[in-house]
Formats: structure tokens, sequence, C-alpha cells
């Protein structure tokens, strides 16, 4: 059986704060990251509910592993902001979302 979108967006909650915190020694931007984390994190967590259970599209499970992959070797500060922006939007289109 496929993993559920909820289940795959939780990850990427998950994976939002990883990064904030490779982001962290960025002080000047310290802000824009806590930003960022509520929005994304906001909007990740209202998809999953809005679609709790229901089964992720095919392909969906292997392109959130993936994602979540390569935000996990993400070890530059400044590169973990723009992924801060990046990941969910991707991952929201994996799970069958619309743009937002």
């Amino acid at each position: 059986m496929a993993a559920s979108v909820d289940a795959l967006l939780l990850r990427v909650v998950v994976s939002l704060g990883a990064l904030a915190d490779t982001a962290a020694p960025v002080d000047d931007e310290w802000q824009y990251v806590a930003d960022l984390v509520t929005v994304w994190g906001a909007a990740l967590r209202a998809a999953a509910g809005a679609r709790a259970g229901q089964e992720a599209p095919p392909g969906a499970g292997a392109a959130i592993d993936r994602l979540v992959a390569e935000a996990a070797s993400i070890v530059d500060p400044h590169r973990a902001i723009d992924w801060l922006s990046t990941l969910p939007q991707v991952a929201l289109l994996a799970a069958g979302e619309g743009p937002r």
C-alpha cells in the first residue's frame, strides 16, 4: 500500500525544522527563516489534515524521500534558507496539491 498524503507531508514539516536549524547561523535572516517555517509548516499541516488517510499519488513517496534526503544533505546555511521555500512547494506538488 502506498503512503498516505498526510504522512508524507508531515515528514516534510520535520525536514523544514532541520533546514531551519542549518540556516540558524545566518543571524540577519533569522526572522525570515522563522516566517518561512511558520507559513510553510502551517500550509503543509493544513494540506495533510485535508487529505488525511488518502493514498498518495504514484511516485509521491519516492519523490518525497528524495526531497527529504536532499534537504538533509544541505550544510550551507544560505542554501538551507533557499530550500525553506523550495522544499514545501515541490513536496506539495509531488503529493498532488496545486501550486501555492
